[in-house]
């Protein structure tokens, strides 16, 4: 974007395109750089639906969140790889329906943190937590999580278009179950990501964005490996879906143009 600044703070790699930002700019934000911008237009020739999967998936967490706080009476939250802080937040959102709601943001890039930390300077029911949300142990043990997340009440844990950052080798699949395994009876899981059914469509977006972000990027997978994430747990309707006909508020959402990938995923509560 024209008014994105380019001065960054010391920390922050501007020579490596971060997948925060590249999302940040897809949905039209400010805190990107010129070398997120050229990936995002490099990303758009190879998968041109891309802006419209961006934001259908930003409606997606904000229709999810509310749904659970309104229909499910959740009022804690634990959002993995939360991103960059756009409009309407997962806190906003939960907090209008309670504002005694909790939510605890959990990402490794620096630029999260430095943004993050000013937005919730004032909310002491909302903190953001530099770390890998692939160390779920230090992750529940830290002491803003103790202090926000009461785990004898049912949590909301979200994983939102991130789990295709990880590769094999670090085992979403196991991730989430560790998580899992931590949260009370009642609490809910939502999960999307990206996926192709198509092998050389898989291959070719994901050796793109492997080599874009110099290696910090996982895979892009099949639906029915989306699927293994919610195993032993009760899905919710209408199942696991392209992501933008879980419960939409109306047909008014953009439409994907072309469906080389798509966002699928769903929620389900643990028994």
């Amino acid at each position: 974007m024209a008014g994105a600044r380019e001065e960054a703070p010391p920390e922050i790699n501007v020579n490596v395109p971060s997948v925060a930002r590249i999302y940040d700019y897809a949905l039209g934000g400010k805190d990107n750089y010129a070398v997120d911008r050229t990936a995002y237009a490099e990303l758009e020739k190879a998968a041109p639906s891309s802006r419209p999967l961006a934001i259908n998936n930003r409606r997606f967490l904000q229709r999810v969140v509310r749904i659970l706080a309104e229909d499910y009476g959740i009022r804690q939250f634990i959002d993995h790889g939360s991103g960059l802080p756009t409009q309407d937040n997962v806190h906003q959102v939960a907090q209008r329906i309670d504002p005694s709601s909790r939510v605890v943001y959990i990402d490794n890039d620096p630029i999260v943190l430095a943004h993050g930390r000013a937005l919730l300077q004032e909310n002491d029911k909302t903190t953001v937590i530099h770390a890998d949300f692939r160390d779920t142990e230090a992750i529940f043990a830290h002491p803003d999580v103790q202090r926000l997340i009461d785990f004898d009440e049912p949590v909301g844990a979200l994983f939102v278009s991130v789990l295709h950052c990880i590769p094999d080798s670090s085992d979403p699949w196991g991730v989430i179950r560790r998580v899992v395994d931590q949260l009370p009876s009642g609490s809910f899981l939502v999960i999307n990501q990206l996926v192709s059914d198509d092998a050389e469509t898989r291959k070719r977006l994901t050796d793109f964005l492997v080599e874009s972000t110099g290696g910090n990027w996982g895979r892009l997978r099949e639906p029915h490996e989306v699927e293994r994430y919610f195993e032993g747990l009760e899905i919710l309707d209408p199942g696991l879906v392209e992501i933008s006909g879980w419960r939409p508020d109306s047909e008014l959402g953009p439409k994907q143009q072309t469906d080389e990938w798509i966002e699928f995923g769903g929620v389900a509560r643990k028994p």
